[in-house]
């Protein structure tokens, strides 16, 4: 018999956080993405393997077991019975640890190369290209069974024509409309900008498009309106991996997108005085009538008693709108010495319907197999949030992304504050050029 599996809460403090404060997710399912974008705050922090910020001491001992998979609590109670029930793994000794979601990425960078690391850990696909680089992770053949899994699932773990992780789950950012307000939904985004607007001029609304801002901007949440406006992050090579030698900002199509918000916002479509917490009450009480959020918000919305409908935002001049997705996975240590056996684990317990709803039955994120997902589709919310994935692209999983958030929150800052867009994403584009060539 198996030996049961041991869980272990470690309280962890970092110097910094790598996002905003409502990405702890261990608490209930309606919590912020888990990537390293902005969601509130700051941009995401970065952390130089092998430098010392979470004390050795409060990290959990490996020592003494046959596999040792580190995760957050939420995921723990979905993979605690997996692990004592698979077959696979009958007659060996598991450890899953509890490690808060916010503290995972600097506790692996930190501990992998000393060998005092996880043999497996859950985390999301945006670190990888970081993970990658720095030697961390090592690669998991999804290419064998990509058929299984949503295309999207499979590019977000897969770098420089190699894949390094099992998805399980997706998420991403959608329109919620308030149907008391706008029984139909608006087929452009041009209808949407109009009845928004009228709704405002006629009283019955205070915000147009609520999306959340402040204290300082937000391109996450932005991205879905600045991709249909023509913009993109990096461009592509030949073989399809993202060039960061080719920062769109300041590309034709970003620049024609930076018009656009400018016009957003001095017509008071939006406003970067809208935070979270402000999103959330206006669309509740009915004083917005239209969001663009995420599923962790969803548990909040219903229990106010609000009638909604989540679907994709509408396209913008007939070009798709394109939120970014999210992917959560299992990765394994190039450090383990015990790789089969994660292999093994992957392969034997996690890559099958059954485990994939077993997650999304604890944390309701679209399932990453397509037959996992095929169960839960009915659900019309799920069917909002997956034909927004549908259109929707993998947030970048390059290094080079950490470089980003930073410029790109301070050009819709100068936005929001009256100043030009067309020049304020010209100077992101050159800082983080800048910030690329140097490797910071």
């Amino acid at each position: 018999m198996m030996k049961s599996v041991l869980a272990i809460t470690v309280g962890l403090t970092l110097v910094a956080a790598a996002c905003g404060g409502d990405d702890d997710d261990s608490a209930d399912t309606t919590t912020a993405p888990e990537t390293t974008a902005p969601v509130e705050t700051t941009a995401p922090a970065t952390t130089t393997p092998g430098e010392t910020t979470v004390p050795a001491t409060t990290l959990p001992s490996t020592e003494g077991f046959d596999l040792t998979i580190w995760t957050d609590e939420t995921r723990a109670k979905v993979i605690e019975p997996i692990a004592n029930s698979c077959p696979a793994m009958q007659g060996a000794k598991v450890a899953v640890q509890q490690i808060a979601y916010g503290d995972l990425d600097d506790a692996i960078l930190q501990t992998a190369p000393r060998g005092t690391g996880p043999d497996i850990f859950v985390y999301a696909h945006d670190s990888l290209g970081n993970f990658v680089e720095s030697g961390i992770v090592a690669p998991y053949d999804l290419k064998s069974f990509a058929d299984e899994y949503q295309d999207v699932a499979v590019s977000a773990f897969s770098y420089k024509g190699q894949t390094y992780g099992l998805p399980y789950a997706v998420e991403n950012i959608a329109l919620f409309r308030n149907t008391d307000l706008v029984p139909t939904a608006p087929a452009t985004f041009e209808d949407l900008e109009k009845v928004a607007l009228d709704l405002k001029a006629q009283g019955k609304v205070e915000i147009p498009l609520a999306i959340q801002q402040a204290p300082t901007a937000d391109p996450y949440h932005n991205y879905p309106m600045y991709s249909g406006g023509g913009g993109y992050v990096f461009g592509t090579n030949p073989d399809g991996s993202l060039n960061p030698e080719d920062v769109g900002l300041d590309s034709e199509g970003g620049l024609a997108a930076a018009e656009l918000w400018e016009k957003w916002t001095k017509e008071g479509l939006v406003s970067g005085s809208v935070s979270q917490d402000i999103m959330k009450e206006y669309f509740t009480s009915g004083k917005t009538p239209f969001v663009i959020t995420g599923p962790w918000n969803l548990n909040d919305f219903e229990k106010a008693g609000v009638k909604f409908a989540v679907e994709p935002v509408p396209n913008i001049d007939g070009n798709p709108t394109r939120p970014f997705v999210g992917v959560q996975g299992f990765m394994i240590s190039a450090f383990s010495e015990n790789k089969d056996l994660a292999k093994t684990f992957l392969d034997e317990c996690i890559n099958n319907k059954e485990a994939n709803l077993a997650f999304f039955e604890e944390q309701p994120r679209p399932p990453a197999r397509k037959d996992a997902y095929d169960e839960v589709k009915s659900d019309p919310f799920i069917q909002g949030f997956g034909a927004a994935a549908i259109q929707g692209e993998a947030q970048p999983n390059i290094k080079e992304m950490g470089a980003v958030w930073e410029a790109w929150t301070k050009a819709y800052q100068t936005i929001f504050n009256g100043g030009d867009g067309t020049q304020a994403f010209k100077d992101a584009a050159a800082e983080i050029d800048a910030k690329i060539a140097s490797g910071s």
